[in-house]
Parts: structure tokens; sequence; C-alpha cells
């Protein structure tokens, strides 16, 4: 590195943007997220039985559905790179820091997808706010491939 002179100004490196790869079509993050909740859906059908599901007297048969997703959406995020839907739509998860996205993270992002509004407002890079709070940001399994080195 070159010694500057006095009076010269100090040159720093250029900041990196927090996402410097392109982002999922929000068509295919809808598409996972109905593929997530069909299958959260049945699973609970399998669970209590459909009559009970069905039911007048079981009030809490949407409770469960979301239960199911929150736990196999932020499980199968920091495993695998993606819920259930969202590997089925070939859509992955990634940490803007890199790595792994963790287990408390994933559960903040999955919270918030259940909240619904921090998903519909979202930045011109396609995060939303329930990536923006957990540090993520949802990819094609394409540009995760790229990001990985394969």
């Amino acid at each position: 590195m070159a010694a500057r002179s006095p009076g010269e100004p100090a040159t720093y490196p250029a900041p990196v943007p927090e996402s410097a790869f392109e982002t999922a079509s929000w068509a295919r993050r809808v598409l996972a997220l109905v593929v997530d909740w069909i299958a959260c859906t049945l699973v609970v059908l399998v669970f209590v039985g459909p009559a009970n599901y069905y039911g007048a007297d079981n009030q809490y048969a949407q409770l469960y559905v979301f239960a199911a997703y929150l736990v196999e959406a932020s499980v199968l995020t920091s495993l695998a790179g993606g819920s259930f839907g969202q590997l089925a739509t070939r859509l992955r998860v990634v940490s803007i820091s890199g790595g792994p996205v963790p287990l408390l993270r994933s559960l903040v992002r999955h919270v918030l997808v259940l909240l619904v509004i921090p998903p519909l407002v979202y930045r011109p890079d396609g995060r939303g706010l329930h990536d923006i709070a957990a540090g993520t940001a949802t990819v094609t399994l394409q540009t995760y491939r790229a990001l990985a080195g394969r």
C-alpha cells in the first residue's frame, strides 16, 4: 500500500451492497407459501382427523396449521435452506452475512411471514421486512448454487 501525503484524503474500499444478487420472483414465493400451507394442512388433518378438523367444535384447527407451518418452515429453513414449499419450488433462503440461517433468525423470519404485512412491504431489491429483520434473502436455486460456488 502506498503511503499518502499529508493533506491527501484517505481512500476506503467501496461498500458492498447488502444484497448483491437477484432475489426470487414474488410469484414463486407465493407458490411456495401455498405449497407449505397445503402440506401443513394435510399434516394437521392426519393428526386431528377430518371429523375434528372440519367439525364445528374444533375452533383451533387453523391455529394448529399456523403452528405446523412455523415449526416446519423454521426448522427446515435452518437445516436445509428453505421450507418444504421453497425446496419444492426450487427456492432457497440465504443469510446476507453468509452461511446457513440460524434457527432463531429463521423463527423470527417466519413469525413475521405469519403476520402477513411484513412480506408485503419490501425494498426495491425484493427483500421484504421479514427478510430485512432476519438478515436473509430468498433466491432461486440457480443463484444459491452460484453463491455457493458450485
